[in-house]
């Protein structure tokens, strides 16, 4: 991956990071399906009236919308309200890359190294470490956040298959394919909210719509574009780093020293798997010309490195 890349991986890791926290504030303020449906409506509009068609057959959008839209969210959110807390979730749902290089695999034959399986195994150690110590949530609510990795990872195949040719474009058009049945599963299982206004909830939506939705699956369809999805999918993994600081920094949840040693191992695994290790320069032959007993020219061949 190059370098403006990398950071451009690193960085949506740390939007997506803080997406946690903020997601909890917004379980405050709206039911966890209206939630989701409000996010993606205004993710679509009125920036549907501003772009042109998907780029991509329909089937693409409709498939990627109802992954990473429907699947992957109202799992998520509805995991999130049975009482997996925000750092917890920000990890487990990572394991979204294991079911990204899986079917990666299985579907798209893409290939898978031994230093990306290194390089994952190495993360793993890390998210292991801030499990353990984080200690286990509800397994019902638990369930269900490893149910939105799934979706999140067929979501990353679906993109991947798709290869729209604008990011956002697609991005604007999966979130109104999401939108439309996220708001008739809200009124069939929570019916009609009763909503009142306030800053927080407000500002809540505005980022998860516009900054984290929009801003961050557009990042991440590009990336997804350009390179195989069992070397972007492994990227992140950084997010449950980015997520628990946010949470330190915005509601004083302490850090222990446990966690930072995960850090360091996801951070240290994730770089190692998506980076190509320095090819050892070939070696240099030079000859010249060497005169044998009979007085005939022969090659000598020596190695320079």
């Amino acid at each position: 991956m190059r370098t403006r890349h990398l950071f451009l991986a690193i960085g949506l890791a740390a939007v997506w990071g803080f997406n946690f926290v903020v997601m909890e504030v917004g379980l405050r303020h709206f039911p966890p399906l209206f939630y989701v449906a409000l996010r993606f409506a205004l993710a679509a509009f009125p920036a549907l009236l501003l772009v042109g068609g998907p780029g991509v057959p329909w089937r693409r959008v409709i498939v990627a919308g109802l992954t990473l839209g429907v699947g992957q969210y109202s799992l998520l959110l509805l995991g999130m309200r049975a009482g997996m807390p925000a750092g917890l979730t920000s990890l487990v749902v990572q394991v979204q890359a294991v079911f990204t290089v899986i079917l990666a695999v299985v579907l798209l034959r893409e290939r898978i190294t031994i230093r990306r399986i290194t390089g994952m195994g190495v993360a793993f150690a890390g998210l292991a470490l801030i499990a353990a110590e984080l200690g286990g949530g509800p397994i019902g609510a638990f369930l269900l956040v490893v149910g939105a990795a799934f979706c999140w990872g067929a979501g990353n195949i679906a993109v991947r298959k798709a290869a729209p040719p604008d990011s956002f474009r697609f991005m604007v058009w999966l979130s109104a394919v999401a939108a439309v049945p996220m708001m008739g599963l809200s009124l069939l299982v929570e019916g009609i909210p009763h909503l009142e206004f306030s800053m927080e909830g407000t500002l809540s939506v505005l980022y998860v719509a516009l900054i984290s939705t929009l801003g961050g699956f557009g990042v991440w369809g590009f990336l997804l574009q350009r390179y195989d999805a069992s070397v972007v999918a492994p990227y992140a993994l950084l997010v449950p780093i980015f997520g628990m600081s946010s949470a330190a920094l915005v509601t004083g949840e302490p850090i222990s020293s446990a966690q930072f040693v995960a850090g360091a191992l996801i951070l240290s695994g994730v770089l190692y798997a998506g980076t190509r290790p320095r090819r050892t320069p070939s070696p240099v032959t030079a000859s010249f010309p060497i005169r044998d007993g009979a007085g005939e020219n022969r090659t000598r061949a020596t190695e320079m490195m």
